[in-house]
């Protein structure tokens, strides 16, 4: 390892605009390491919140009240017609002025909701906007056929939805699903913008105080991006394999 960290200390001297900085130094890897974390935690908060208030939201589209139905649709044009970095801006910015506050230690106030907190929350929703329509086409792609054999069997509402109707239009959805679940987490790199402590925001910090890193820090950013989307990728259409039914979507 101490050849490894001299190689790349040797270089950065010998090649100024190419130093490896968090490859020989601990407290630069500690950063890319906490950055890395903190994107990994968002994106799992991302992904799972979007696909519970998606499923929600398809709930409370065929809602046979009103005001429901247009709660949802008020949602959805909103979110699905403004810039994810601009929903962002908003939450941190004009909403998070009226977040109470408390003091841990009696002197200084800390906000209820942090601006990771607020980064989940507008992402997650930005997410769902999306996935609320993916559900819902889902759903209505199931023949109508299926419930109505199974009603014939006595089979009770819940025991139709979640045995039948679900499982089937869970096929039929995946594809999209998994595209708008990719977008989301490439879209968790947006929350550099309000300071969260993510992959992007500690590497541009890194080469800010060391600019001889700013070309290799890019490009691990690359390479990282390209593996943790990779990884959710693979796992999508592992499931899209395990789940396949002939005449389903996947």
């Amino acid at each position: 390892m101490n050849v490894l960290s001299d190689y790349f200390r040797d270089l950065a001297q010998r090649s100024p605009r190419w130093d490896f900085i968090w490859l020989y130094d601990g407290s630069a890897a500690d950063r890319i390491l906490s950055g890395l974390w903190v994107t990994i935690q968002l994106s799992v908060i991302c992904v799972v919140a979007s696909l519970v208030i998606g499923f929600a939201g398809s709930m409370l589209q065929t809602s046979r009240y009103k005001a429901a139905r247009l709660f949802v649709s008020g949602y959805l044009q909103i979110f699905r017609n403004t810039p994810p970095l601009v929903q962002l801006l908003f939450f941190y910015f004009a909403l998070g002025q009226f977040t109470p506050s408390y003091s841990p230690d009696g002197w200084t106030q800390v906000p209820l909701i942090s601006n990771v907190g607020w980064a989940a929350i507008s992402l997650s929703l930005f997410g769902a906007a999306f996935n609320v329509e993916i559900f819902r086409s889902g759903l209505e792609a199931v023949p109508k056929s299926t419930s109505e054999a199974a009603d014939a069997l006595g089979m009770s509402r819940w025991l139709i939805f979640s045995e039948i109707q679900f499982p089937l239009a869970l096929r039929v959805c995946l594809p999209a699903l998994s595209s708008n679940l990719i977008n989301l987490v490439k879209t968790t790199s947006q929350a550099f913008a309000i300071a969260v402590p993510e992959l992007l925001y500690q590497s541009a910090s890194l080469w800010n105080d060391n600019p001889a890193a700013q070309n290799p820090t890019m490009l691990l950013l690359l390479v990282v991006y390209v593996g943790l989307v990779g990884l959710l990728s693979l796992g999508l259409r592992f499931m899209e394999r395990r789940m396949r039914v002939p005449g389903y979507g996947v």
